[in-house]
């Protein structure tokens, strides 16, 4: 415990996708327009980025460190968030060459949080509840678990990645887009140890790819190479994904209040 207590934790965010669900958009999906925030220099009420939502919920749980992880081309990211000094956070950039899935992405930043603690997020998904990321990172330590997920309760689990836990919430299985299932939780955000960054590591390398390989494959992987894999659900939780067309119309109409501006 102590151990995982003395670690930095480091924010991965991967931004490697193309938005073909969304296309043609004329920036980068994470940098679609939803809602306002208040800028501290003035007041006034500012366009917030979707990725904005995930940054925000790292940095509650204290985290001030974090890569993107893009593809060549999405250099508008860079652009906009610059050093991170928005949010109050130190924000660096990667990038992807391979594009055989997320596991391939976030082995980019292998070199820089191999001795760290990962918090995965997905910058095209908001979630609540805000403090999401302070409770994983809690089970993570208490538990000296290898992975531990964020679940959300969904009933579209043919796109997600549906996870059946123990009575004590282990992580029995992962079964991702199952065409049925009895599950009713998906997960949707991850912190996990130096350990499982290293399993990653070596599956990739090993990894013969035919197909676009989910992360929650490893993960499940992992299961069965004995790591520890623990989930937090939060039966009261939202998401929704806007890199589809019907809940970034979601998203747009519930985070954009009217702010009196006409």
């Amino acid at each position: 415990m102590d151990a995982l207590k003395s670690l930095e934790v480091i924010g991965l965010i991967p931004a490697g996708g193309q938005a073909r669900r969304l296309a043609p958009l004329p920036l980068s999906k994470e940098l679609y327009p939803i809602g306002f925030y208040v800028s501290q220099s003035d007041g006034a009420p500012r366009p917030k980025v979707v990725s904005h939502y995930l940054l925000e919920n790292m940095r509650l749980a204290g985290i001030r460190k974090a890569f993107f992880i893009l593809r060549p081309g999405k250099w508008d990211i860079p652009a906009y968030f610059g050093d991170g000094a928005l949010l109050d956070m130190h924000l660096a950039y990667l990038t992807v060459h391979v594009p055989h899935g997320v596991p391939f992405t976030l082995n980019q930043a292998y070199p820089f949080v191999n001795q760290a603690i990962v918090a995965l997020g997905f910058p095209d998904i908001l979630f609540q509840p805000a403090d999401a990321y302070r409770r994983l990172l809690e089970r993570l330590i208490q538990t000296e678990a290898d992975v531990v997920l964020g679940l959300l309760p969904t009933r579209q689990f043919w796109k997600a990645g549906m996870v059946a836990v123990d009575a004590d919430n282990r992580v029995l299985q992962i079964i991702e887009k199952p065409s049925q299932t009895d599950l009713n939780y998906m997960w949707a955000f991850a912190v996990w140890s130096p350990r499982f960054t290293r399993f990653l590591h070596d599956f990739v390398q090993t990894h013969s790819v035919e197909q676009e390989l989910p992360i929650g494959d490893v993960i499940q992987a992992s299961i069965v190479a004995g790591l520890r894999v623990e989930a937090e659900p939060f039966a009261n939780g939202r998401y929704l994904d806007v890199g589809t067309p019907a809940d970034l119309a979601t998203a747009i109409r519930d985070l954009t209040p009217d702010l009196g501006l006409s």
